[in-house]
């Protein structure tokens, strides 16, 4: 038994060395820099999952195992630990601290707090539709970093307002039990000692419901869950911004990068097809993305505070007395703050300018702002556009600082820009910073050891099995994979499988390049599988097997409205059932 007790405290030191030891024949028996690079994979998965390490330490071993093995130098794998994510999120975290410095976020979240009800399913669907329609012109990473602040101030205000409500039920409650025993002991004098018994109960009653609630305290921002269902609303929150951002970008060419690497490599590949463009692509994507942005509404909801459809569209239901309070008090929250101050319009112009020149940088259907660096084509990036609007954050003058002099004047000396450094710091993420380097780190390791290229021709016995059964499998293993690489290197990788793959069984390039281009996006499971994640997972409401539970539920959604489309809609749009001609003709039975 004091064994059992011993292993139970130091379980994740155990969990360290043996994880370590297990693995380590794989390196030693196998020699090869594929087995070497898998070793790690396994070893930094296994931390990232069981939480045994913190992440952004785990995130700092294929910096210490890649130069260790020979897979990469150490200046290699440094330099990947700061990519142009690291810049993009640099801007967008300066417009988060001067959203929530002058409260720009609370006023926000209060108006649509009112506008939309204090009913989670139905906030809930109202921010994954926003944030859905965001994401199809801007990045995923810009727009979790910007509706992720606005989404944690409504759901503070809704618990805030919620706890406001109770105490004033509690009151009112005791107020009116006190009055009744005061009555009962003028006219019964009698039944006094029954009803003297009864108040303590009351107490008691009272200190059951408080000793019910789960008091457990956010890691990050230190704020205090009053129960589990606030907890699970905040989990639910953050994982609907992040996953209706990745659905969002699938509709749109420009909407990811992977969408934009797949266009590029097909055209070259197939240019005498002109049947891809903006608008066909939006066409064979949109249902998908309405679709699975549904479905994954109703299983979120479902997952963390269940889902009942009567109470949801039930029309004309009169609220609850705690409804009608929380209103009550949003109102009142929301008049608090008084008219805009200039502060706040300054923020929201930055705000309004950045989403405007992230829009029309290349929107894909019109010449963007773009063409004008058209000799320097790909060296402007969306992480120019957030630093050009972060770096005004600390120019533009926020207010006047003054100070009185010996005479007794008061003259000002200099002015305050809308943040400072300091604020910026401690806003600043930066264990996300280093736990997404981690990613692409190893991601980097995978494709120069070649244990990416080595996953992708074991599809390649696929040639043997039915079509549909090839597209299933092809976009099951590319859902799996990008899980723990990142999205570009995924595709860039397996293009140049699958795409050899469908000519050597003659079957439509299309009907299997599509539908492994958008699973490549369904990274839903860990924090560290895209940037949308990683954001969110730093405001402390998910632990790791949060995402885990959900993000499987999402991908299996994912993959079935995939292969729906595949053989509905999609199949009608390209003619998928017969070989095109633009497709180079190649024996049936030469299968790579």
């Amino acid at each position: 038994m004091k064994l059992l007790s011993y292993i139970l405290v130091y379980r994740r030191f155990l969990l360290v060395v043996f994880s370590v030891l297990l693995l380590l024949p794989l390196p030693l028996v196998i020699h090869s820099k594929e087995a070497e690079c898998a070793y790690v994979l396994f070893v930094v998965a296994i931390f990232w999952i069981t939480e045994t390490l913190p992440l952004s330490v785990t995130a700092l071993l294929p910096g210490l195992m890649f130069p260790m093995f020979g897979i990469m130098r150490s200046a290699e794998v440094a330099s990947a630990y700061f990519k142009d994510f690291h810049l993009l999120l640099f801007g967008v975290i300066c417009l988060a601290t001067s959203i929530e410095k002058w409260n720009l976020h609370k006023r926000i979240a209060l108006r649509m707090v009112m506008m939309v009800g204090v009913n989670p399913a139905r906030l809930t669907l109202g921010f994954m539709s926003s944030t859905a329609l965001l994401s199809m012109w801007l990045s995923n990473t810009s727009t979790t970093a910007m509706v992720m602040p606005i989404v944690e101030a409504v759901a503070q205000q809704i618990i805030r307002a919620e706890a406001e409500a109770e105490a004033t039920q509690m009151t009112y409650f005791n107020e009116s039990a006190n009055h009744g025993l005061e009555v009962d002991e003028t006219v019964i004098g009698q039944k006094t000692n029954k009803k003297e018994k009864t108040k303590p109960r009351c107490s008691n009653d009272a200190e059951k419901m408080s000793s019910k609630m789960d008091m457990k305290k956010n890691s990050v921002t230190g704020a205090i869950y009053r129960s589990k269902k606030d907890h699970m609303m905040c989990k639910l929150m953050c994982l609907c911004i992040t996953y209706s951002s990745t659905i969002g970008g699938l509709t749109t060419t420009t909407g990811t990068s992977t969408n934009l690497i797949f266009t590029e490599h097909f055209n070259t590949r197939y240019p005498d097809c002109d049947c891809l463009n903006f608008g066909s692509w939006f066409m064979l994507s949109f249902p998908v993305a309405i679709i699975l942005l549904l479905l994954s509404w109703i299983w979120l909801q479902w997952l963390f505070l269940g889902f009942n459809f009567k109470e949801l569209f039930k029309c004309g239901k009169t609220r609850t007395v705690k409804e009608k309070a929380c209103a009550e008090v949003i109102k009142q929250e929301y008049q608090k703050l008084g008219p805009m101050r200039y502060q706040e319009i300054v923020t929201l112009v930055l705000f309004i300018i950045m989403a405007l020149l992230w829009f029309t940088r290349d929107p894909g259907f019109v010449s963007g702002w773009s063409v004008l660096f058209s000799e320097k084509s790909g060296y402007v990036t969306d992480s120019t556009v957030a630093l050009i609007v972060g770096l005004l954050f600390f120019v533009i003058p926020a207010k006047t600082l003054t100070k009185t002099t010996p005479t007794g004047e008061i003259v000002a000396f200099d002015y305050s820009p809308l943040i400072t450094w300091k604020e910026f710091q401690s806003f600043m993420p930066w264990d996300i910073a280093i736990l997404v380097g981690g990613g692409f780190a190893l991601a980097d390791g995978c494709e120069v050891s070649g244990l990416s290229m080595w996953i992708g021709n074991k599809l390649s016995p696929l040639g043997s099995l039915p079509v549909w059964l090839i597209i299933l499998i092809s976009s099951l293993m590319v859902t799996s994979l990008t899980e723990v690489a990142s999205n570009p290197a995924t595709i860039t990788i397996l293009f140049p499988i699958l795409a050899p793959l469908s000519e050597a069984i003659h079957v439509n390039p299309l009907q299997i390049l599509l539908p492994s281009t958008l699973c490549t996006s369904f990274a839903f499971l860990l924090p560290v599988a895209n940037p949308p994640n990683a954001i969110v997972f730093s405001y402390g409401h998910l632990k790791v097997i949060d995402m885990v539970k959900a993000g499987l539920g999402i991908n299996i959604l994912g993959v079935a409205v995939v292969m729906l489309g595949m053989f509905t809609w999609i199949e009608t749009m390209f003619d998928l059932n017969t070989y095109p001609s633009w497709a180079p003709a190649i024996a049936n039975d030469t299968i790579p």
